[in-house]
């Protein structure tokens, strides 16, 4: 691409075309705890906007709800969207109690474990749950990212293990220095 990638900032919301706007108001806001906000009233047509977690959902009500796909398998490999968790098990007993039919998976990577939680909201649209801060953000060699929170925390962790690094290295060659002086621990 001709001078980089675009500008961007970070993302600002997604787009759901649903079936019935009551419905899945009620879901996107009893379930994933979204709170509706003010809409342009220029709009002419029906949908809500909901924000939360530094995002929103913008419902759109769609103009034949009838023609619209029903989808009952839950498949983790279609499109979705994911939310960060501090707590699987509560959130796994939360939709228990709601009734809510979901499906959980695990990925292991070097000794990492996420666990995932996949459920549809009201139209079919998938959600994933997780616990994917569990898992380092790794950028691919060569490529440029923003320092998140999973970066900025590996950052502060590889800089404290270098430092103890020194530390020991520095107290290692005080006492090897003596014994043999062309020894460096740089």
């Amino acid at each position: 691409m001709l001078g980089g990638a675009l500008p961007l900032a970070s993302l600002n919301h997604i787009s759901l075309v649903c079936r019935s706007l009551e419905r899945s108001l009620d879901f996107y806001h009893s379930v994933l705890g979204f709170s509706p906000v003010r809409r342009p009233g220029s709009f002419d047509f029906e949908g809500a906007w909901l924000f939360n977690y530094g995002i929103g959902i913008h419902l759109l009500q769609s103009e034949y709800p009838e023609d619209m796909p029903e989808k009952s398998e839950i498949n983790p490999k279609d499109n979705h969207i994911s939310f960060q968790c501090e707590s699987m098990v509560s959130v796994e007993k939360k939709l228990e109690e709601m009734g809510i039919n979901y499906i959980k998976r695990r990925v292991e990577e070097g000794g990492i474990y996420v666990d995932q939680l996949f459920f549809h909201d009201p139209d079919g649209f998938m959600i994933e749950i997780c616990n994917c801060d569990n898992l380092p953000v790794i950028p691919l060699a060569g490529e440029q990212m923003s320092v998140c929170k999973t970066l900025n925390f590996m950052k502060q962790q590889q800089q404290q293990q270098q430092q103890q690094v020194k530390v020991q290295c520095h107290a290692a060659s005080s006492i090897r220095a003596a014994e043999e002086p062309h020894i460096s621990c740089a």
